[in-house]
């Protein structure tokens, strides 16, 4: 079930992204509503919180323009998407195919990014125009980092939703827990506000949780600040070899329930 060659790979990847592209209006309002790095940006800055950390202006502005990029290819909602799919009927006929229902799911979230790029693009271009002191080009070997972090912080998500999204099997309401993990996803990632400006009795454990990676430690390493490189992507592979088995055996435990109540 978990087994995917690279024919089969592209071919859904083909087919999905066929699929978005007849939702490039949605998609686009996606991508704007991804803006809320620009607003805790100007909450910072009209503020002159930056100074509490030593932080400049340009600097700041880099690293929410980063936060807003990762934010964009990063976000996940199949928990949603599964649990809509539970409920209208749709899982038994997935689980009679050779292939995992949630490599079609990943398709999905890998199509709608390629279709959200240019979106995220022409924002960033705007965001220039008004900032122009923000200006810059990445190193290209950080730049190649942060898009394998990005890709990274991704697979976490992606992974949690789907643990939880397997709930669906026990409950009807299984996003209402993904609802509850939002909370300290959007104010611990990094999306608010960068995770050096925290207390540090908060970065003293926080650093332990999978949130930091998810947005704050790509984003810096995008926009040039100060992170440590090695322990990040450490930490980032540490949660996905975490969380892969975890979802494997809540699946395994899931699919034999609901085709146990389906017998």
């Amino acid at each position: 079930m978990f087994n995917l060659n690279k024919n089969k790979l592209i071919t859904l990847l083909k087919v999905q992204y066929s699929n978005m592209l007849e939702y490039r209006v949605e998609i686009a309002l996606w991508a704007i509503s991804g803006i809320i790095p620009f607003f805790m940006l100007n909450i910072w800055t009209n503020n002159n919180l930056n100074e509490s950390i030593n932080l400049s202006n340009v600097m700041l502005s880099r690293y929410f323009l980063s936060a807003f990029f990762v934010r964009q290819f990063s976000v996940v909602w199949v928990v949603f998407t599964f649990e809509e799919d539970a409920l209208l009927g749709k899982i038994s006929p997935y689980l009679i195919q050779p292939l995992n229902p949630f490599f079609r799911y990943f398709a999905q979230h890998i199509a709608e990014q390629i279709t959200r790029f240019p979106f995220a693009i022409i924002i960033a271009l705007i965001f220039f125009l008004i900032n122009p002191e923000s200006l810059w080009i990445p190193n290209l070997s950080l730049f190649l980092l942060a898009c394998f972090s990005t890709f990274f912080s991704f697979l976490i998500q992606f992974l949690i939703q789907s643990i939880i999204a397997c709930f669906c099997f026990w409950t009807e309401k299984a996003s209402s827990i993904e609802r509850l993990l939002f909370i300290p996803t959007l104010f611990l990632s990094g999306l608010l506000a960068p995770v050096i400006s925290f207390p540090e009795y908060v970065k003293s454990w926080i650093y332990l949780t999978p949130f930091p990676y998810l947005i704050d430690f790509p984003a810096n390493i995008l926009s040039g600040n100060n992170t440590n490189i090695v322990s990040g992507f450490f930490m980032q592979i540490f949660w996905i070899s975490v969380l892969f088995p975890i979802f494997k055996r809540t699946w395994s435990l899931g699919t034999k329930k609901y085709t146990a109540m389906g017998s």
